[in-house]
């Protein structure tokens, strides 16, 4: 695995230099950095960050594999863009309390406005259904005597009619607060910046590890489901498949023969080459491959 000649570090440093305007901007929901604009979605990729789509498109609300904004970043994506300057938060709107005070309030009304429209088709909805029970009960007799007994139960469910909250439809935020950028419903997700950090061993062992697979020019994304820290890619993840999984320890962590076993064997089941990695106190990264082979 040896460094490309210009490595991403390198170009993120020098498109700085040139001035790009390659700084995304970052909405924080509870610590979580969210990228919504489609530019910013663009610029990460283009360096070799991936992240995770969370948000559902409008016209297929229930789709599983194809995903919209917002982006989700893992934690050592966006440490690696706020230490080049690359990731800036989103200037906060209305944080003062006066401004918190005002967007609840207006959302508080859009919600009422909302549920009397609801309840007033809810209702004409339901006189339609009573008309068309009585119509059928009564079949071909009519008279006075029966629109008398019609009107009435039309004005005893008129009067009696409530519309309760809890079934009060709300609009999804996939056909309108993430696409549109609404800067109202957007300022719900920004919290205090910067991110809030627990400080601990294996988190940086695995920011260095990171760190130096993305400057050699890997595309990384999280590997929770096969067992280790990252799936490394030798290109973009729509064109690879992934070829390593990297097991992130400190030099002093020792790991269990049995764990050792087990990663190597799913290694080989998803053909994958696993890779322990452990950084150095010098900065650099020592990497030890596994690969099961059968019992003879």
């Amino acid at each position: 695995m040896e460094a490309p000649p210009c490595s991403q570090v390198e170009e993120l440093q020098q498109e700085q230099e040139h001035g790009s305007s390659l700084v995304v901007g970052l909405s924080l929901c509870d610590s979580a950095p969210l990228l919504w604009r489609f530019q910013d979605l663009k610029t990460v990729r283009s360096n070799s960050l991936v992240g995770a789509l969370l948000g559902s498109l409008p016209r297929t609300p229930r789709q599983n594999i194809r995903l919209g904004r917002p982006l989700l970043l893992m934690p050592e994506e966006e440490r690696v863009l706020r230490e080049h300057h690359g990731a800036a938060a989103l200037s906060a709107r209305n944080q003062d309390a006066a401004g918190a005070a005002e967007l609840r309030q207006r959302y508080e009304e859009e919600q009422q406005r909302s549920l009397e429209e609801q309840s007033i088709l809810a209702l004409e909805d339901r006189k339609s259904a009573l008309l068309r029970a009585m119509t059928s009960s009564s079949g071909s007799e009519s008279g006075a005597g029966s629109d008398e007994a019609l009107q009435c139960r039309l004005l005893a469910l008129e009067q009696n009619f409530s519309f309760p909250r809890s079934a009060l439809a709300v609009q999804l935020s996939t056909a309108r607060a993430g696409l549109s950028q609404c800067q109202e419903d957007r300022a719900f997700l920004e919290a205090d910046w910067p991110i809030r950090e627990q400080d601990s061993p294996r988190r940086d062992a695995r920011y260095q590890v990171f760190r130096d697979l993305w400057g050699r020019g890997f595309f990384l994304t999280s590997a929770g489901k096969f067992g280790g820290d990252f799936l490394v890619y030798p290109g973009d993840p729509l064109r690879f498949h992934a070829h390593f999984i990297a097991v992130c320890l400190t030099l002093d962590e020792s790991i269990c023969m049995l764990d050792v076993l087990s990663v190597a064997r799913l290694g080989s089941n998803v053909k994958k080459t696993v890779l322990l990695c452990s950084p150095a106190p010098d900065g650099s990264v020592h990497y030890t491959s596994l690969q099961w082979s059968g019992m003879m």
